[in-house]
């Protein structure tokens, strides 16, 4: 095991507290391990994932997968060659409770989230779409929700180049729509989950790993009644899960399925458009101006 950082004191301090060596080079680490946890600024992720890989290594990537679409088909592509398992960190995705509310998710109309973070350096060099929302479109994606058949985006650069603040509206081929509302320039934070589907709300706080489940029932008068539950989840740190998944799948484990590197570009793809879409907003606002 090891670290390698290119801040050498960041590196070394690192280093010391888990009591692994450390490496100023990726080139000098790579021969001597099996598995790379890679979480380096996203416009470095194609260089760094791409040398791990090459060098046999299995590797985890921080999302998005990539800054460019055709960059995270590459790495794709890439590991599928060299016989490499390939995961992406949609952390979200290990949240305990997000095990939990998944078997009550039948058929949703609507779905609302919401996820309000304040400002913070790291993660600027992508809009608010691919830094944050990207969590929650891939948790879309993994409901099984069908094709995508209409986009609505707009979105407002703030303190950063790019887009801080944005708001979607999803349209799903089975009928669901989905509002997603993301900021990074918030003065507080806010994950949430909101789902309405028929006889069932569910609502989702992922910051406190806690929903509430209003399901329609039947009272002893025969008129229609609302059942309330409170659901807490299990206790577990959703990127120690991560991670034991990720070794897991390497060890040829079964359990918690990971998100692969295929589900990774998807959800980048889907990013990509978004913020293609609120640019197009953008400039068509800047000429009316």
């Amino acid at each position: 095991m090891g670290v390698c950082d290119l801040d050498e004191i960041r590196g070394k301090k690192i280093s010391d507290e888990r009591g692994v060596p450390f490496f100023s080079t990726l080139e000098s680490l790579l021969p001597l391990v099996d598995a790379v946890s890679v979480a380096v600024p996203t416009s470095s992720h194609f260089s760094v994932v791409s040398a791990c890989l090459r060098a046999g290594c299995h590797v985890l990537v921080e999302k998005p997968i990539s800054r460019q679409v055709e960059e995270g088909e590459q790495l794709v592509a890439l590991a599928r060659s060299k016989g490499k398992i390939l995961h992406v960190g949609h952390v979200e995705r290990f949240n305990p409770i997000i095990d939990v509310i998944r078997p009550l998710i039948q058929s949703p109309g609507f779905i609302e989230c919401h996820r309000l973070s304040p400002f913070q350096p790291r993660g600027t060099d992508v809009d608010v779409v691919k830094d944050l929302m990207i969590h929650d479109l891939d948790i879309l994606l993994s409901l099984g929700l069908g094709s995508i058949l209409k986009i609505e985006a707009r979105g407002l650069p703030v303190l950063t180049d790019f887009p801080d603040v944005a708001n979607v509206r999803i349209e799903f081929e089975q009928g669901c729509i989905a509002t997603l509302t993301a900021s990074r320039i918030s003065t507080g934070r806010l994950r949430k989950l909101r789902i309405f589907q028929p006889e069932r709300y569910i609502s989702v706080d992922l910051g406190t790993k806690e929903a509430v489940v209003n399901s329609r029932t039947k009272g002893r008068d025969g008129q229609a009644d609302v059942e309330c539950q409170q659901i807490k989840a299990p206790e577990g740190d959703a990127l120690t899960r991560e991670l034991l998944c990720f070794t897991q799948t390497i060890r040829g484990s079964h359990g918690h399925q990971g998100v692969t590197g295929e589900e990774g570009a998807e959800a980048l793809k889907i990013a990509t458009a978004v913020g293609l879409l609120i640019q197009q907003h953008m400039e068509q606002d800047s000429r009316h101006a």
